[in-house]
């Protein structure tokens, strides 16, 4: 699964230096594939649709920070725990329900995006 930063979020900043996918962004930021990551042409995405890595993405949330799910794999590959949860001072940084993947998937996902 992901993380999801919630509508408690204190627009502190802490998680976003911290995550190894460059998967956190400041409110109303525009992302990218490539953000932080190896990923050049087309990727394709979880839901199996594929997009320009450089092309620049609408923001999830325009008032606080939020994590892209695409990018996501809660540090697996990197560390033992999400570090944006970690880091956060008010535990705003939890699992998203809406988006389950095994560490497997997880695994795989961060290796496509820094091969």
């Amino acid at each position: 699964m992901a993380i999801m930063i919630t509508e408690e979020c204190i627009n502190c900043g802490a998680c976003e230096p911290e995550c190894p996918n460059n998967a956190i962004y400041e409110g109303g930021a525009e992302w990218r594939f490539s953000d932080g990551t190896n990923v050049k042409g087309m990727f394709k995405r979880m839901d199996g649709s594929s997009v320009d890595a450089d092309a620049a993405q609408t923001p999830v949330s325009m008032d606080t920070y939020y994590i892209v799910s695409d990018k996501c794999t809660e540090c697996v590959g990197f560390h033992d725990e999400p570090q944006c949860a970690s880091v956060c001072p008010v535990d705003c940084c939890v699992d998203d329900p809406n988006f389950r993947e095994s560490k497997e998937a997880l695994t795989g996902k961060k290796d496509a995006m820094h091969s």
